[in-house]
């Protein structure tokens, strides 16, 4: 896995203050390699990254500063209305006011959690390489978060092959008795690890098949700080793997 970390000797450490930023950049880090990767646009701001993609993907802004300026709410006003598909922006710092265009909003917790130690999976985890486990866990996340403008289902859209040729992007896939039940993906930017799509097949939930992931995924960078954002079903779980709530996170999204 190719990283971008701090010189040695200059281990990064985190506060729970600073985690919002720190994700706010990971997240723009992941979203701008998925859209390399697919060739949509990405559109660099002080105060916000976008990823202007089509009519499935949409478009997604990941608000980088808690104080954008009037120019940089404008253009994000304007990215808005005109996308092609849905759009989503996350906003770590909960602090930008997107009530005027219409969407829905809601709140996720930004978690931290120092280096340390990590468990054994009680399944095989495995880093996608291979076109099949690739597309095992592009189907396993579409289901997951239940992606319907993904579906039909259309190989290499939501992960393309080069997605895991980007610096720092790995994507995990758990087996059960070789058959994959549950993927996800971990990015590593200036010496920040964080994790994104943690997801199980529906016939393997409430089975560990999460937890799995989790530690599989979290093993390489047990000695990096790890922020993420977490949804209210995953919050529980990644308390037990030593994560603790930083701040709200808010979200808007195109109905």
């Amino acid at each position: 896995m190719t990283t971008r970390s701090m010189p040695a000797g200059q281990p990064v450490t985190l506060t729970l203050a600073d985690a919002p930023m720190r994700q706010a950049r990971n997240s723009a880090a992941f979203w701008a390699a998925t859209g390399r990767s697919r060739g949509h646009a990405v559109i660099r701001r002080r105060g916000f990254v976008a990823v202007d993609g089509d009519l499935r993907a949409g478009l997604r802004i990941l608000i980088q500063e808690p104080d954008l300026d009037p120019d940089e709410l404008t253009e994000v006003s304007e990215l808005v209305r005109r996308a092609p598909g849905p759009a989503n922006i996350e906003d770590p710092f909960s602090s930008t006011d997107l009530s005027h265009l219409d969407l829905r909003s809601w709140q996720m917790p930004v978690m931290l959690r120092p280096p340390g130690p990590v468990g054994e999976p009680a399944l095989e985890v495995i880093r996608a390489r291979q076109t099949e486990d690739l597309q095992a866990a592009e189907r396993i996340v579409i289901e997951g978060f239940e992606l319907a403008g993904f579906e039909p289902y259309r190989p290499g859209e939501l992960f393309p092959a080069a997605l895991i040729e980007q610096p720092g992007v790995d994507v995990f896939v758990a087996k059960h008795d070789g058959v994959p039940v549950g993927a996800g993906v971990s990015v590593v930017d200036d010496g920040i690890g964080s994790h994104y799509w943690i997801a199980t097949s529906q016939s393997f939930r409430s089975r560990g098949v999460g937890r799995a992931v989790m530690l599989g995924s979290l093993a390489p960078l047990a000695d990096l700080p790890l922020t993420l954002t977490a949804s209210k079903l995953g919050r529980p779980l990644y308390e037990s793997m030593g994560y603790t709530v930083a701040a709200p996170s808010t979200w808007w999204a195109s109905h």
